[in-house]
């Protein structure tokens, strides 16, 4: 029986280490604290369950060796930077706008008196 309980101590112990050091991005399910909390818990079940459900695992295309540099680094993150938002308001949108149609009428008008000007 010791064994067995020492067994339970030394998964409960690797499963918090691994749940602690995980990024919140690496866990699923539940929040970090709840995982940990539920490890603490309940020992072996939330062990367990941590392993089976609850971490994210990475897909790894090739394997790395341990003293791959590579091992350590962190990945990029994969999702696209958000497009820069215009901080201006509808009104200064419009505004804007207007002022770029009176330009084009007025380089209009200016090419119209050239080419009639110049014939």
């Amino acid at each position: 029986m010791p064994i067995l309980a020492l067994l339970t101590l030394v998964v409960m112990v690797i499963a918090l280490i691994d749940a602690i050091t995980r990024r919140d991005d690496q866990v699923k399910h539940m929040p970090k604290f709840v995982w940990v909390f539920f490890i603490v818990l309940l020992p072996l079940i939330g062990s367990i369950l941590w392993f089976t459900i609850g971490r994210e695992y990475e897909q790894r295309t090739a394997p790395l060796t341990f003293g791959d540099p590579r091992r350590w680094q962190k990945q990029p993150d994969p999702s696209p930077a958000p497009a820069p938002r215009d901080a201006r308001t509808t009104e200064q949108q419009i505004a804007d706008l207007e002022r770029e149609m009176h330009l084009a009428d007025l380089e209009e008008q200016v090419r119209r008196r050239r080419a009639e000007g110049g014939a």
